[in-house]
């Protein structure tokens, strides 16, 4: 099955999209990837997307009007996808729309939504699309997230110690997949999303973020701005939890700013990378972690990746490269893959990840131009994920 992913994080500063052929052959799940696209996302959308997020108020005309335009953008990317990636066939498109609201109360999430209407994407392609991804987890007691555990445990489980595998996004989370228990999957705190939130607010919105990771390489860590930040107390929950930028946004940096002030803006960078670093090694060293793989756009900042390193001596760092997995394609090809499982009659959420009760068949499922006519149930979940680049039979 040909299958295309599409998702914008929450940076939301492009739609991405990633092409794979799927094979499920007894237990062992085949992926073929065929190409990745990265679509800037557009301004005034972008706008839209920004007013509308938390703490900022807004009104259900702002959220329909929202909710047409992310799923128009994502047509746009899904009709390019199918021309340059699948030489103009497909089977189905897995859209993960835009996260606009991760309700968390006392650690319980109570509801999720991502914005993008499906029926513009099924119109403009004429495939099946599936979305919604997160709800049904949700439903059934779970966090909903992080939903690319699934992919991470089928990838991960053939590597020896015990390895885990870490996205910087906006929200940096990771999974661990221990011998003899459950693999554990949780947000660790923010990556991306309270230095982007830190550029903007210095730039007056000249710059989006802090390119290479230059601006915090000229600043130096302030001790104090660290502790205050480090204070949160949603780093001292049990996992499974997850998180969003309801939380980490540039109010939340600006009430540490009031409790410890710091004059030079590239200094402010610098801690927050730290303070990613250290949340994220905190959680590694709690899960006796050996070998952290990692993805996202914060595997390109070399100041945090440093950083990372020199909080985790001893375990070595790898780009998803080393699962056949490209860093900036892996969470489009994740989404790919808990569609191609869902259309497939197969669960993509990991309960001991997510903290579900069950583990939930994923999503909704928008027909195309033609009959919807899905595949046969599939007799046994898939144990392991092989990567390829040579044609699947």
């Amino acid at each position: 099955m040909r299958v295309i992913g599409l998702m914008s994080g929450t940076s939301y500063d492009a739609v991405e999209a990633a092409a794979a052929d799927l094979v499920l052959a007894d237990d062992v799940l085949w992926m073929r990837p065929l190409g990745h696209l990265s679509v800037p996302c557009p301004g005034h959308l972008r706008g839209l997307i920004a007013d509308a997020l938390p703490p900022s108020a807004t009104t259900v005309r702002a959220v329909t009007e929202l909710d047409t335009g992310v799923g128009q953008a994502f047509a746009d990317v899904a009709v390019r996808a199918v021309r340059e990636l699948c030489d103009g066939a497909a089977d189905l498109v897995v859209s993960h729309g835009q996260t606009v609201c991760h309700w968390v109360e006392d650690g319980t999430v109570r509801g999720t939504l991502q914005l993008g209407r499906p029926a513009w994407i099924a119109e403009a392609t004429g495939l099946p699309v599936v979305s919604d991804l997160r709800s049904a987890d949700v439903a059934a007691g779970g966090q909903g997230a992080p939903l690319v555990a699934m992919t991470d445990v089928l990838a991960l489980s053939a590597l020896p110690g015990v390895p885990a595998a870490l996205n910087l996004g906006g929200i940096a989370n990771v999974t661990v997949v221990a011998p003899g228990t459950e693999p554990l999957a949780f947000d660790t705190g923010p990556a991306n999303a309270l230095m982007d939130a830190a550029v903007r607010h210095f730039t007056a919105g000249a710059a989006e973020y802090d390119e290479d990771g230059r601006r915090a390489a000229a600043g130096r860590v302030d001790p104090a701005l660290l502790r205050v930040l480090l204070d949160e107390e949603y780093y001292r929950r049990p996992a499974p939890k997850s998180t969003g930028k309801e939380l980490f946004h540039l109010p939340h940096l600006l009430e540490a700013l009031a409790a410890a002030p710091v004059r030079e803006p590239d200094d402010v960078l610098a801690t927050l990378a730290r303070l990613t670093a250290v949340t994220v090694a905190d959680a590694c060293r709690a899960h006796g972690v050996t070998r952290l793989v990692v993805s996202g756009g914060g595997a390109h900042n070399p100041v945090l990746m440093g950083m990372l390193a020199e909080e985790l001596p001893g375990v070595p760092l790898d780009s998803s490269d080393v699962l056949g997995l490209p860093p900036d394609a892996k969470e489009a090809l994740a989404f790919a893959l808990l569609g191609f499982l869902t259309v497939n009659g197969l669960p993509g959420a990991v309960p001991s990840g997510t903290g579900a009760r069950r583990a939930a068949l994923l999503g909704s499922l928008t027909p195309g131009h033609a009959p919807l006519r899905l595949p046969e149930p599939a007799a046994a979940p898939p144990r392991l994920l092989r990567v390829t680049g040579e044609p699947l039979l």
